[in-house]
């Protein structure tokens, strides 16, 4: 039996228990969330320590931080990996994942989910239920794309960048980094670093 920890016992660590045991990669899913020990159960899932708990684990198990704030995902990702654990990386059994994608250490791609080929995803980004990241694009660390959400092929998007549900970008723009993106936008201009943009096209409204 080999078990996934997922740290944030949070409806998106459900979800990627949910894409770990669909993959077969692990049979058993543990959790491990601050709101232990008043929280025991994530779903069908265990919860059996807090953070602490896991990182003076005697055993270190393979795990995934999910955690949807981008930076603090990140963040939890790279004490892990200085402390000795070994970081999974989670793709559903129903995600289409080219070949020739590269998919970096602790970033989950959910059910439906679409990464074509040559396309890029830095460590610790989520690509969500039903997204479509097309060929040549280029994630950086910690980007989520949410759920329906579809970037055309060669978009670039910058590190804490989120795209929002439904939202699209044309071909070969740059999202830059710390964007966030509103639900449903289009975005058919590149956007600088540190901006929220909204609506049909996408214009900003606040940096």
């Amino acid at each position: 039996m080999k078990t996934l920890a997922i740290l944030g016992a949070s409806g998106h660590g459900k979800v990627v228990a949910d894409a770990a045991l669909s993959s077969g990669l692990w049979t058993k899913i543990v959790f491990y969330d601050d709101a232990w020990p008043a929280k025991k159960k994530n779903g069908q899932s265990d919860v059996v320590g807090n953070t602490q708990s896991l990182f003076s684990a005697h055993e270190k198990p393979e795990v995934v931080v999910a955690i949807g704030n981008n930076m603090v995902r990140l963040a939890k990702q790279s004490e892990l990996v200085a402390e000795g654990f070994a970081v999974a990386t989670v793709v559903h059994s129903t995600a289409t994942v080219s070949s020739s994608a590269i998919v970096g250490r602790g970033t989950v791609v959910m059910a439906g989910a679409v990464v074509n080929a040559d396309a890029r995803i830095g460590a610790a980004c989520i690509v969500n239920s039903n997204a479509v990241v097309e060929h040549d694009c280029i994630l950086a660390d910690a980007v989520h794309i949410s759920p329906g959400a579809c970037l055309a092929g060669g978009v670039t998007v910058g590190e804490f960048s989120w795209v929002g549900i439904g939202a699209s970008a044309i071909q070969l723009k740059r999202i830059g980094k710390n964007v966030m993106v509103g639900a449903g936008a289009a975005v058919v201009n590149d956007l600088p670093d540190g901006v929220t943009a909204v609506g049909v096209p996408a214009r900003i409204i606040k940096s």
